[in-house]
Order: structure tokens, then sequence, then C-alpha cells
């Protein structure tokens, strides 16, 4: 392992902050860039509090061509990029749709115009299942047919995936990894770092934590006449903890230089699919908390089924996730109390 810094942009978000834990445990220096559109400081005294090491933190907008240009002659031996920063509401990116162009691609763009002028960059994109659409065939492999994307959101990771193919086959002394992420949820089991959906959540596992302690009224569950076991829709749930250590395999695999090809592809999940009515009961045991939901229409753009074939990523990367869904929802749960008490305190 090296001892120059990696480079993680969007390292206070979600996933961000999970992977830089992990990166930290395996003795890895860690500088951050975040804008904090989508976060708080806060997180940064949450991996502290984990790993007893503060990383370096720059808040720059990497939307900002000059900025980008001006960090990497500021940190000249930073070679290793993981690269988390991104929007990804789909929802928003169907009423915005420039900003999820701008967001995810001019800033992507930027950054591999520094790291291709470094004779051995190396490069980790956070993609995601989406590319897949509804697969033809389940569990999803990584040779499954990429759709046409169902939102400005998927588009920006089909794209961005293309872009970093097109830089690979142009510079072959550079090398990336794209990791299709399903489902991540749960959150750091000391609860100092977890999920933090500002506004409405996007996703089931926070709507379901903010409805059991009472910030919501109720759960909707979209649709259960799908042709699936109980009619609910079905993902493959992987807690955020397995998925950050991936990173990590990702990142050892390129500087080992194990890979055969300079651009590979990898899907991170569970390899199992857990429909919504599964993870309502799973979290009502974990958590012992009633959940009222109810039944309303299908949700535009979702599709029925989607979870890993995660052969690949346990062969290749010689990673797999270990983590139970009850695992995740209990630290969910616990995170979620973390976090009512701390909006106690600041009212």
């Amino acid at each position: 392992m090296s001892s120059k810094s990696v480079l993680v942009t969007g390292g206070l978000g979600f996933i961000g902050s999970h992977t830089v834990v992990a990166l930290q445990k395996e003795g890895y220096k860690v500088v951050i860039i975040d804008n904090l559109s989508n976060s708080s400081i806060d997180v940064l005294g949450g991996i502290t509090q984990i790993t007893g090491k503060t990383p370096e933190f720059e808040n720059l907008d990497l939307r900002d061509k000059e900025a980008v240009k001006n960090f990497f002659e500021k940190y000249p031996d930073i070679e290793d990029v993981i690269h988390f920063a991104a929007s990804k509401a789909v929802g928003e990116s169907v009423i915005n749709p420039l900003l999820y162009y701008e967001n995810n691609i001019a800033t992507l763009v930027y950054l591999l115009q520094e790291l291709n002028k470094k004779p051995n960059a190396r490069f980790i994109f956070s993609s995601s299942c989406t590319v897949y659409g509804q697969a033809d065939e389940l569990p999803i492999t990584e040779n499954a047919p990429v759709k046409k994307a169902e939102s400005p959101y998927g588009n920006t990771k089909q794209i961005g995936e293309e872009i970093l193919q097109d830089t690979c086959k142009t510079n072959l002394h550079f090398k990336a990894i794209a990791l299709r992420y399903f489902n991540p949820i749960g959150a750091h089991p000391t609860a100092e770092i977890g999920e933090l959906p500002i506004g409405t959540p996007q996703n089931l596992i926070p709507f379901i934590t903010q409805t059991a302690i009472g910030k919501r009224e109720e759960l909707s569950v979209f649709g259960d006449d799908y042709p699936t076991e109980d009619g609910t829709a079905i993902r493959d749930y992987i807690h955020v903890m397995d998925l950050a250590e991936a990173h990590v395999k990702a990142l050892k695999r390129l500087i080992d230089a194990k890979e055969k090809s300079n651009y590979e592809v990898f899907n991170l999940g569970t390899g199992k699919g857990n429909s919504v009515l599964e993870v309502i009961k799973s979290f009502e045991k974990v958590s012992g908390e009633k959940l009222p939901y109810k039944v309303v229409g299908r949700r535009e753009g979702d599709i029925i089924s989607a979870y890993a074939d995660t052969t690949k990523a346990n062969e290749d990367l010689g990673w797999k996730a270990d983590r139970s869904l009850d695992d995740a929802l209990k630290s969910a749960w616990k995170w979620q109390k973390v976090v009512r008490k701390r909006e106690e305190e600041e009212n």
C-alpha cells in the first residue's frame, strides 16, 4: 500500500463517508473534496470519532474547472481517485436535467483531464445498477445489456461509464473500475455516520426509519400488483459497510495491477432480492416498532425486480457482502435515533 493520499470526492456523503472510514482503517491517507451541497461538515467529526484520524478536507465545487486544476497543483502526489460526488435523485433529474448533466458529467471530465496528465492514475467510479433497467434475466451479470436510461440521472451513469472507457482506450497507463451499486442501506455500527437525506427521502430505508420515529405519518408502498410473490417490487439491499469495503478491494486491485484490462466493471450487491414487504417485516422485527404503511399506485420508472449476480466481484475482487438485511436495518434504526436526539438537542 502506498503512503500517498487517496482523493475521495463527495467524501462526506452517505457512501463516501463510509468508504473514507474503510480506507483509513486500512491505513490509507485520505483527502476529501465535498461542496456540502448534499452533506454536512459534521460528518468529518463522525469519521474522526470512528477512526481516530481526521482526513484532509477541501470545500470545493468540482464544476469549477480552475479550482479542480488548482487542487491537483496543491496535491501533486494524488494519483488515486474514488469519485462519489454526483447528484442522485431520480425525480429531481427529470425536472432539472441540465443540473444533472453539469454536476455529474462536467465534473467527471474535469477530474479526468487532470488525471490524464499523470503517468499512472487510477480511478474508481460510482456507477449504478440503474444502467441495466429492467434486466431480461435475473440475477443480473455484468454482461447484461445496458438499457436506455429511464431518467437523466441514470443516463449520467451510462455516459460516465462511456467517458471512462474512452479515456482508458486512449491512455493505456490510466486504469479505472466502475462499480455498479445495487441498493445501499444501513449505517456505521457506531451510529457516528449514516444516511442523511435532505428533505423528503427518495429511498425506502430512510423513509421507513423516519416513519417509525414519527417524523412521517406513514410509508407509501408503491404498487402491490407486481408479478412477484407478495406483489411488491424486489431490490438487492446491500449494507453500506460491505459496499465501502468493496472500494478498498477495488483500489488494491488497481494498485497491484491484477486486472487484465485497464477498464473493468463490477456489480456490488448481495446476490439476493428482497421485496418491499419483506424489508418492512425485517425492520419491524429488529426495531420492535409497528410500521404504518399504505399501498399506493406504482411509481413511474420503477422496475419490477433487480438483484445482482456477484460472482465476478466475489472471485476477481475477493469481496463479498457479509452483513444481513437485519444487520443493515438495525444499524439504520440506531442511526435514526441518534439523528432524532441531535435534532432535539439543537431545538
